[in-house]
């Protein structure tokens, strides 16, 4: 009895947040008055279907995390300042679902950046300055203000392209949560996971499942930017909680491929005001080449990107912990 008692007590809270998730995506409380609908994307490929859909329901999904791991971990410091900042990105977000018309690129850069800030804050003050370099599990200890420049490129990168690469029904909360798997595992390997960690990661993957049950195609809700801004900050943020902000080259690939090359195309063609445009004949985000390029259903746009994602992962991990257990 009492082994039960334990395995209960270890998954309470991913148990936690998927039925807390399930439950209140279920009644949507507020429902569209609150989230808004769906307006469609001026450019996204298929995204007419979406439109009429409530979305920013991350909304919710995101104040289920942080109420969450609070409970469990209500005397972490560090890990209290990251919820109370990933709300602060949510809300940014959410802001800009509920707004009439989206807001200009250059007002959700600017916050980006002020939350990017804040969270390198965190990182270099209460974090370990520690990071992993090498699949053998190498640290070094980094200046804290390398640091904190290194920090804030993360969490904007990060946050940018998770957001690019919520279009795809499933997509960006498959990918998080593969993610999130990753970065778990690879800090048991190198013994730099905690209590704090294990439970972020639970409380992470739970909650993402039970906002995906709704999600699936074909989707009856959006996470919006509320949902994707908050996840991207977390992201980052977990990376370097466990130090292993150089891990996100590979496990954040499908997000910086997916989403990130969107970005950087833009941000390319603008500063140099067209006369250098990449990828001319590659629509961006790369869901969108799939679909319109090479014809792909919502469902294997999906299933091809993650699984990408989930086969890198594995032969990485498993590479990190052959080189752990030969030395």
């Amino acid at each position: 009895m009492d082994k039960y008692l334990t395995l209960l007590l270890n998954i309470a809270p991913a148990v936690a947040g998927f039925l807390l998730t399930v439950v209140i995506l279920k009644f949507l409380p507020g429902g569209k008055k609150l989230l808004g609908c769906d307006r469609g994307r001026k450019f996204a490929v298929g995204s007419e279907v979406n439109i009429g859909k409530p979305t920013g329901v991350g909304f919710y999904f995101t104040i289920i995390i942080a109420a969450v791991t609070i409970a469990f971990r209500y005397n972490d410091l560090p890990v209290i300042l990251t919820m109370g900042l990933m709300l602060i990105a949510m809300i940014t977000g959410f802001l800009d679902d509920r707004a009439k018309t989206p807001w200009n690129e250059y007002v959700k850069g600017g916050l980006d950046f002020l939350v990017a800030l804040a969270g390198a804050f965190i990182a270099t003050h209460y974090m370990s300055g520690e990071v992993i370099i090498g699949l053998n599990g190498e640290t070094i200890t980094l200046h804290p203000i390398v640091y904190y420049i290194l920090a804030v490129i993360l969490i904007g990168v990060s946050i940018n392209a998770t957001n690019a690469t919520d279009g795809v029904d499933g997509l960006s909360g498959t990918l998080t949560v593969i993610t999130f798997l990753a970065f778990n595992l690879l800090s048991v390997i190198n013994q730099s996971n905690d209590g704090s960690s294990i439970v972020i990661c639970e409380v992470m993957i739970g909650t993402l499942f039970g906002y995906l049950l709704y999600n699936y195609y074909p989707s009856k809700m959006l996470m919006g930017d509320a949902g994707s801004r908050s996840l991207g900050l977390l992201i980052a943020m977990y990376a370097m909680y466990v130090k292993l902000p150089l891990a996100y080259l590979v496990f954040g690939l499908p997000f910086m491929i997916d989403g990130g090359l969107s970005i950087l195309k833009i941000t390319i063609g603008r500063l140099t005001r067209k006369k250098i445009i990449i990828l001319k004949n590659t629509l961006t985000p790369i869901h969108d080449h799939l679909k319109k390029k090479k014809g792909f259903s919502v469902p294997k746009t999906m299933a091809v990107i993650c699984i990408f994602g989930l086969v890198i992962d594995i032969i990485y991990l498993v590479a990190a912990y052959l080189i752990h257990r030969a030395g």
